[in-house]
């Protein structure tokens, strides 16, 4: 009896998923229509939410999007070339199922890695660009995406490219260990040599950019921007809530926040972005692509 009764336990939950995943019937609301945003709570359709480039219509908050979705959103129309697109993380450390969730996330978000990287114009400037991916193991930093990211740099140091970068991670990879944290010093150093170069440089820091990445890449920008209410810190405000014994300040750790005391040059909408990085590039001497390499 105890048997059964576990058994049946074990069945519902592929039940549940039968039932979810079966289209809609007369009088069902398809999957994927509506969402709900986390700002103002309320109910948006799918569709308003993709015509304001993946804002909440009603409050604006801005929702995390995939990497080709924000390089469509900002570069010109059909301009960008993928880079390293072969180039996939395996298992330094023998990690038990690391390798299994690699592919299991490869399968389900349809990226390599967590860092899409490659060229495009924008404003008709000819640029380097990357956007990481939160749908991939919470956009981490494993030893791939620290060589993806590298190799766009000092490729753009060679060809004489601006170089922006969107930002979004929890951080380094835990599954990879001290590979992982090895990725800090190697992208600074690639922006290092990018920056005595006399190139610019302009990371856009997403909702979260938190840990190891802000810690290296994400803070060596010439000019930083971030998107409205973007999480952005190293530790999490619970840690250091608990380390410094303190309550922190409203709005901690927000892009708003870091703007106010310094830590970002400019908080920009979703809406404004393009036009932004546009006038950044032109102003640091940007010229519009010839035609003859990309």
């Amino acid at each position: 009896m105890l048997k059964e009764h576990f058994k049946r336990q074990a069945e519902e939950p592929a039940e549940l998923t039968k039932k979810k995943n079966r289209p809609a019937g007369r009088g069902q609301v398809p999957d994927g229509m509506f969402r709900k945003c986390d700002g103002c709570r309320k109910v948006v359709c799918e569709e308003d939410v993709q015509k304001n480039l993946y804002c909440c219509p009603e409050c604006g908050k801005h929702f995390r999007i995939e990497p080709r979705v924000r390089i469509t959103l900002t570069v010109d129309a059909d301009s960008f070339r993928e880079w390293d697109a072969g180039l996939v993380g395996k298992n330094p450390l023998g990690f038990d199922g690391y390798e299994e969730k690699l592919q299991q996330v490869r399968e389900s978000t349809g990226l390599s890695e967590a860092v899409l990287t490659g060229e495009a114009l924008i404003g008709g400037i000819r640029t380097a660009i990357g956007a990481m991916s939160a749908d991939f193991l919470m956009g981490s930093m494993g030893e791939a995406v620290g060589e993806k990211i590298t190799r766009m740099v000092e490729r753009a140091t060679r060809e004489r490219l601006p170089v922006i970068l969107f930002c979004c991670s929890g951080g380094a990879r835990m599954q990879e260990g001290i590979f992982s944290l090895m990725q800090m010093a190697k992208t600074a150093q690639a922006l290092k040599k990018h920056d005595e170069a006399g190139l610019l440089y302009v990371p856009v820091l997403t909702d979260p950019t938190t840990g190891g990445v802000t810690a290296s890449f994400a803070m060596l920008g010439d000019v930083i921007l971030a998107e409205q209410e973007a999480l952005i810190g190293f530790a999490g405000p619970r840690v250091i809530r608990q380390t410094i014994g303190q309550k922190l300040p409203a709005g901690f750790q927000s892009a708003e926040f870091l703007q106010k005391h310094g830590f970002a040059d400019r908080v920009v909408k979703r809406r404004q972005l393009r036009k932004t990085l546009t006038i950044l590039l032109q102003s640091a001497g940007g010229k519009e692509y010839d035609g003859k390499t990309i």
